[in-house]
Formats: C-alpha cells, structure tokens, sequence
C-alpha cells in the first residue's frame, strides 16, 4: 500500500485537496482525526489531548486502510491521508514545547511513501478555536518543512490554486505509484 499525506500549515486546503485528489484517482481517503476531536471537546485542546489525537490518528488510518478489499488493483495500490501523525509531532511541539516520545517514534515507523505539503499562498480563513495561528503561517510551514527533511520524509511542495495543486498532485502520485515495485 502507497500512501500519500496532505501535510502543511493550517488553513492551507489540504482537506480539500485530499478529498479531491482520492475523487480523481479513485481511491480511498484518511480523513484528519483532530479536527473532529477538537471540535468535540467544547474547550481549547490541551498537552493530554495529543495521545489522543495520535492514537484516534493511527485508528483512522488503520481502519481505512484495513477495511480496502484484498488485492487492490495495481494500478491502485494506495490512499491518501488527511494529514498523520507527522502533523501531531509539529503541532505539539509548536504548542507545547514538547510530544510524547512513542508518538514521534511512531511517526517515523509511519512515514508516508509521499508528502503534499500545502502552500500558505491561499487565503487563511479562522474557524473558531481549531484555526489560530493566521499571524504564524510562515513559521508554521517552515516547521512542517524542517519536520519533513528531519524524519527524511519526501515531498513534493504544492502551490496556487487548487486546480494547480491537484494537477501537480496527480502528477507526483503518477509518478511515484510508476516507481512503486507493487504496481508493476
């Protein structure tokens, strides 16, 4: 199984390009779990809600995942992920100072076959207290980059709109799914 990760800074389209980019392929999509957690609790979330969010994270994927029929077609081997855990290693660092050890290890035992990191050139639109950090874009996506190289993660930096962005999607997953040993 290939999998692709939408990854960047908040407010960036990346559940949007997800959503579009499994449309186009065909194939199965991880919805972000946090986003749901969040907007479930009723309060800010806090430092002893990242297991959560990376253990439901994990779930998510893992039921996806497990629930796609047995010998997927090879020229389908893959899914697209509304974030990982990848994500949760940043956002908790960034928040605070700090992420539980076993989530970081996971992370890298996780690594996504390929990133999407989504460009901050889109209008940033608040969304209660789940987007909050409209002043910190530019710092935020240098933390996903520098997240990126440091778990040696490859991706693929997408820009404009999201018309541009799903065509540049399509073509860096075309291109790797081409080089995947499983899809020969």
């Amino acid at each position: 199984m290939i999998r692709i990760v939408i990854t960047g800074s908040e407010c960036t389209g990346k559940t949007t390009l997800a959503e579009a980019l499994a449309a186009r392929l065909e194939v199965a999509w991880v919805r972000e779990f946090a986003r749901a957690y969040a907007a479930g609790l009723g309060r800010p979330l806090e430092y002893a809600d990242v297991d959560a969010i990376a253990r439901g994270q994990i779930a998510a994927e893992d039921a996806v995942v497990g629930s796609l029929p047995a010998g997927v077609p090879a020229d389908r081997p893959l899914v697209i992920q509304d974030t990982d855990l990848l994500s949760t290693v940043v956002y908790s660092r960034h928040y605070y100072e700090d992420c539980p050890a076993w989530i970081e290890a996971e992370a890298g035992r996780r690594r996504a076959d390929l990133y999407l990191l989504a460009g901050i050139d889109v209008p940033w639109v608040p969304d209660g207290n789940q987007r909050d950090r409209g002043d910190l874009r530019e710092e935020m996506q240098r933390l996903f980059r520098e997240a990126l190289h440091a778990h040696g993660a490859p991706f693929v930096a997408l820009a404009g709109s999201l018309d541009d962005r799903l065509e540049a999607a399509l073509a860096a997953v075309r291109a790797l799914v081409r080089q995947h040993p499983d899809s020969n």
